[in-house]
């Protein structure tokens, strides 16, 4: 999970070059107001409803946790400093005793992280244990006696979205499995590690009757093998694990809930291209073993978060047409309760989660943005939102309207974003940018932009700017999720341009002057782009992929591949050469800029240079950047400005919004 560091606006004036033009310096003093918003994490509510936490990072990347009493009149949030802890230590993973009295987290510290346990009645804190690894997810026992949390022993942990070390040795020798591990919430002391050593751990959940687990699980290595993960009852006093759920070898599997009666296992399963980037139907299966049954097939959604209600009913998060909705679903199926439903994403688990439910399944801690609103903390009950934090009250929105709009393509119904430019004229003609998101199991929302490879910000420079959701995207049910598979740059291409043709017709775009971009599955999807339409005159292809023969061999998770493309490159290389842009590279007629980070795992620099070389030794402008040491995702501050000034830079050269 990528934790990204804002720089305060002083510094960030230092990096700005001198000699800019004036349209640079205006891109220069919208990306340092961005970077002088506030952001928050790691929402937790107490079951009972009557406190919350969250972490607020504060534009110097200083980052600090605060508990809130909601039930006392006039109560101010108080920050959780855990006493014996050392200076600059992060909290995180918050997780509520059933009793609502006591909360458990990671402490982390320059050195090693600890689990403490805070009462939050006294503001007393215990130091529980000490870790030498990765540790995350933290879930207290039914009967609040012990908490089991996830660890990997002397391992790093992160995902593959994070830098990939230096490849040199003996390659694949060095597994750190996630195990489930067990601590005494009373005494404390020695951690008792449940799952074997041979098996990574993703998710899990207790047991209602407090002596197994029901576990998603692979062998290792984790970033890779998720892909192949399957559904385990873990026996707690044996450790022995039984698998009882495998699911179709093209689809994934997230979110295990056990039901409080103990009779079934409620479960989300579809197609992700991504750990932690939920998506797709709600199943439930046997505790005993047997057949999953769908419970929501031919829904217009994607489930992204489930709890139980009741034995009868479950809550659910989901994505639907570009943006989210919390609904009541009944166990044996049906219509569905929709509580709310916004243009934004709220998202109660996996990578970035902004939404915590007490154990009423009603009152909620979320933390959401828009285009229009910047990021604040809101709780209460469902639909009926109250703002907690007012922090980044002086943020103003420097772009225009926020439009969703459809069109059809190939029989489907596709949605998107269409951002408008701020003071925008009708009787003005405007460039504009189309930006593809990653992916492909994904959706672009509506949030408060941020200097990190968000193209929001051209809005605020006098362009257009399209996000669409074509067929691969979640929000429209399963059937959609799939409608790329083996067929990357096909529908999904004819989506977009579908979406532009309708966007162009709608505003007054010089279509002399649009250009494309995206990060991952966009990046990928601008350079397939620009090998088969010249309708683009500029391109920016941010940790694309040229070549997917080429590309299974080196990157770090090419188990995501065989469920999009039915078999692995080896037994089908015809499939993945038709999609692969090298093989389409002389019709590029489009000047490109590429850019990704020298560490990055899923989609390794080598591919950025494949297409980088061959554009410049065919005599198309091209630049290719490098960032030192950053992954997928980037961290550091200065890079991430660096790559959204070269960008902006980029497009201006060849749009302009002259």
């Amino acid at each position: 999970m990528n934790r990204y560091l804002f720089l305060p606006a002083a510094a960030a004036l230092l990096l700005v070059p001198v000699g800019l033009t004036a349209q640079q310096q205006r891109s220069d003093a919208l990306l340092q107001e961005l970077d002088r918003t506030t952001t928050f994490s790691d929402p937790s509510i107490s079951p009972d409803g009557r406190w919350i936490t969250w972490t607020q990072t504060d534009p110097s990347g200083g980052k600090r946790s605060y508990l809130l009493n909601r039930s006392e009149t006039g109560a101010k949030p108080m920050a959780i400093e855990p006493t014996g802890a050392q200076s600059k230590t992060a909290c995180s993973g918050f997780a509520w005793s059933k009793d609502s009295t006591r909360l458990a987290f990671f402490a982390s510290t320059p050195s090693h992280d600890q689990i403490f346990i805070m009462d939050v009645a006294t503001g007393k804190y215990r130091k529980i244990a000490d870790l030498n690894g990765y540790a995350r997810d933290i879930r207290w026992s039914p009967d609040d006696t012990h908490l089991a949390f996830l660890y990997a022993q002397g391992g790093g942990g992160g995902g593959p979205l994070e830098a990939e070390p230096a490849a040199v040795g003996e390659i694949g020798s060095a597994i750190h499995n996630q195990r489930l591990t067990l601590v005494d919430a009373r005494s404390g002391g020695s951690l008792k590690p449940v799952s074997p050593a041979n098996l990574n751990i993703y998710e899990y959940d207790w047991g209602p009757d407090g002596k197994q687990f029901a576990a998603i699980a692979a062998p290792g290595p984790a970033d890779n093998n998720w892909w192949i993960a399957k559904l385990y009852r873990v026996d707690i006093a044996s450790g022995q694990m039984r698998v009882i759920f495998t699911p179709d070898k093209e689809q994934q599997i997230a979110v295990p809930r056990w039901s409080p009666d103990g009779t079934r296992i409620a479960l989300i399963d579809g197609l992700m291209s991504d750990e932690g980037f939920t998506g797709g139907d709600v199943f439930l299966v046997n505790p005993a073993g047997g057949a999953a049954h769908d419970i929501t097939a031919g829904a217009k959604m994607s489930a992204s978060w489930l709890m139980w209600k009741n034995n009868h009913e479950l809550l659910l998060s989901e994505d639907v047409d570009g943006g989210s909705a919390i609904a009541v679903l009944p166990a044996s199926g049906g219509q569905m309760q929709t509580l709310w439903q916004g243009p934004n994403v709220l998202h109660a688990e996996g990578n970035y989660p902004n939404l915590a439910f007490a154990a009423d399944a009603h009152t909620a801690i979320a933390i959401q943005s828009t285009w229009q609103h910047p990021p604040e903390v809101w709780a209460g009950q469902a639909g009926a939102w109250e703002q907690i934090t007012h922090v980044n009250a002086g943020q103003q929105p420097h772009w225009g309207k926020a439009e969703s709009i459809h069109w059809t393509s190939g029989g489907l119904t596709i949605q998107g974003w269409l951002l408008y430019p701020e003071h925008f004229n009708p009787n003005q003609r405007y460039p504009m940018v189309v930006e593809v998101h990653g992916g492909p199991a994904n959706q672009r929302a509506s949030a408060w932009p941020s200097s990190n490879f968000d193209m929001s910000v051209l809005a605020g420079l006098g362009y257009f700017v399209l996000f669409p959701n074509p067929r691969g995207s979640y929000g429209q049910g399963e059937a959609f999720t799939r409608a790329n598979v083996k067929d990357f740059g096909g529908g999904d291409l004819r989506d977009i341009l579908a979406g532009l043709d309708t966007a162009t017709a709608k505003v007054p775009v010089d279509t002399n002057r649009i250009g494309i971009t995206g990060w991952s599955y966009g990046g990928y999807m601008t350079m397939w782009t620009v090998t088969q339409t010249h309708r683009f005159r500029a391109a920016v292809a941010g940790a694309g992929i040229a070549d997917w023969l080429s590309y299974y061999g080196e990157n770090s998770i090419d188990e995501w591949m065989i469920p999009y493309f039915g078999a692995s490159v080896y037994n089908d290389p015809a499939v993945y050469a038709k999609s692969s842009p090298i093989n389409f590279i002389k019709n590029v007629k489009t000047p490109t800029l590429v850019i990704v980070g020298e560490r990055d795992g899923e989609c390794p620099a080598p591919q950025s240079f494949e297409f980088w070389h061959a554009l410049e030794t065919l005599g198309i402008p091209t630049k290719l950047v490098v960032y030192a040491g950053e992954g997928h995702g980037f961290h550091d501050q200065k890079d991430r400005l660096d790559r959204m000034r070269r960008m902006l830079a980029w497009f201006d050269q060849y749009l302009g919004t002259r």
